[in-house]
C-alpha cells in the first residue's frame, strides 16, 4: 500500500509564509475574537464537552443546555449574543482585557473551536486558506503548524470526514 498523496499543505513552503523547505501552515491566535463572531452560525458541542463547560461553570448539565444551548440540524449549538460584530458566541468576553476578545471556558472549549483554523473547508486548497485568512490576522502569522498536527486538528473538527 503506498503513502497518501501529500496534501498543499505538506510541501515546502505551501504559502510563501514559512522559510524555505518548511512544511506546514504559520497560526497564532491574536485574540481579535474574529473566529468567535460575526453571522449567526453554529459551534457543535458534544455531550461530554457540555459536560465539562457545565462542571466549570458549576451548573447541572440540564441548565446548561437549557441556558447555553440550542439545538440545530447538524447538532447542539451553542448559542450566540448580539453584538457591534455581529454574532458573539455566549462565552466571548470582550471586556476582561481591553482591546481584545477573551473565551470565557477557554480551557473546556469545544473541539471545533480548538481545531480553528485547522478546519476542513479551510485546508481543501491554498486559495480557501487564503480565503479564511482575510478575517483571520494570526493565519500565516506566528507559529509553524506542521502537517501531522494540522491532520490532527483538522480530523478532530465536528463534521470532519475522519469524525
Amino acid at each position: 500500500m503506498s503513502p497518501p498523496a501529500a496534501e498543499w499543505f505538506d510541501r515546502a513552503d505551501p504559502t510563501g509564509h514559512t522559510r524555505a523547505g518548511e512544511r506546514g501552515l504559520r497560526f497564532s491566535c491574536t485574540l481579535c475574537g474574529n473566529c468567535c463572531t460575526g453571522p449567526s452560525g453554529y459551534v457543535l458541542v458534544a455531550d461530554d464537552e457540555i459536560g465539562r463547560l457545565a462542571s466549570r461553570l458549576g451548573i447541572e448539565i440540564p441548565e446548561f443546555i437549557a441556558r447555553f444551548t440550542r439545538q440545530e440540524h447538524e447538532g447542539r449549538s451553542l448559542t450566540e449574543k448580539p453584538s457591534q460584530f455581529g454574532y458573539d458566541c455566549v462565552f466571548l468576553d470582550r471586556d476582561k482585557v481591553p482591546g481584545r476578545a477573551v473565551c470565557g471556558v477557554y480551557e473546556d472549549r469545544p473541539a471545533q473551536c480548538r481545531s480553528w483554523p485547522f478546519w476542513p473547508e479551510n485546508l481543501k486548497s491554498r486559495a480557501a486558506w487564503e480565503r479564511a485568512s482575510t478575517s483571520c490576522p494570526g493565519m500565516n502569522t506566528g507559529t509553524l503548524v506542521r502537517p501531522d498536527q494540522i491532520r490532527i486538528r483538522r480530523d478532530s473538527t465536528p463534521g470532519s470526514p475522519a469524525r
